[in-house]
């Protein structure tokens, strides 16, 4: 964690009162607001130049805070997967809970838990959910340094945190759990092959009909499919999966 204690700190002040800043994450660097600030998460849709359709993805701290935000019941295969791969370079997609404002879904939220001091920092000290997108243009290509951020976004940003090179270098995996089984929206930095391993282990947990796995159409296994219900540069597909290039 190159950035200074005086950086976060600021980044801190910024978020609670309702600003936007672009941090580093383990993936890609980020674009975020205390996601329950609407007017921030507002300037974020202007910033990235990104279509109010497509909700945006949220970091959290821990699994726990998944029992608030999503609705119930959980499906057995996204407690499995989070504590699988969080923290780390997996984002799910899962139906929201009622109570969550609009603005970030209609009935789905894409979550995920970053394996970043900085990131963690920022979500502890607001003790709310932080909204992760990309800190690019819609269309443009993802940044991973602080410097790539100003060249993309200039001075929109309250703050740019330079925590230097972003150690994965590509976008988190997108995983759509919502209909009890697993689907690929977006390859990335968890491989294939580490989700299919984990979704084998999990068929062994339970061998029985009720297997939470979900096969695809013409798929010869029942590991999450290759080409998965289309990417996030896919026309908005019904159920909320919209997610869009720019999700982290």
């Amino acid at each position: 964690m190159d950035a200074s204690k005086e950086q976060i700190d600021k980044g801190i002040q910024i978020l609670k009162r309702g600003g936007v800043i672009a941090f580093p994450t383990d993936t890609v660097y980020g674009l975020g607001a205390d996601a329950f600030r609407s007017k921030a998460v507002g300037r974020i849709y202007e910033m990235k130049k990104r279509p109010t359709h497509l909700p945006l993805p949220l970091l959290i701290g821990d699994v726990e805070q998944l029992a608030i935000l999503a609705a119930k019941p959980l499906p057995e295969i996204a407690l499995f997967l989070a504590r699988r791969f969080w923290p780390g370079g997996l984002t799910m997609v899962l139906p929201k809970a009622a109570h969550l404002p609009g603005y970030l879904g209609n009935t789905n939220m894409a979550v995920r838990v970053p394996a970043h001091p900085i990131c963690l920092a920022l979500i502890q000290a607001i003790n709310n959910p932080l909204i992760g997108t990309s800190a690019n243009i819609s269309g443009k290509p993802s940044v991973v340094t602080a410097g790539e951020v100003k060249q993309q976004l200039g001075n929109e940003v309250d703050l740019i945190i330079d925590g230097g090179r972003c150690p994965g270098g590509s976008e988190s995996t997108v995983v759509d759990v919502t209909g009890g089984g697993a689907v690929i929206l977006r390859h990335g930095i968890v491989s294939q092959d580490e989700l299919d391993r984990a979704l084998e282990e999990l068929g062994s947990l339970h061998p029985h009909p009720t297997t939470p796995f979900k096969r695809e159409v013409n798929s010869p296994s029942p590991s999450l499919s290759r080409q998965g219900r289309g990417t996030l540069n896919s026309p908005p597909s019904p159920g909320g999966r919209e997610l869009e290039g720019g999700g982290k």
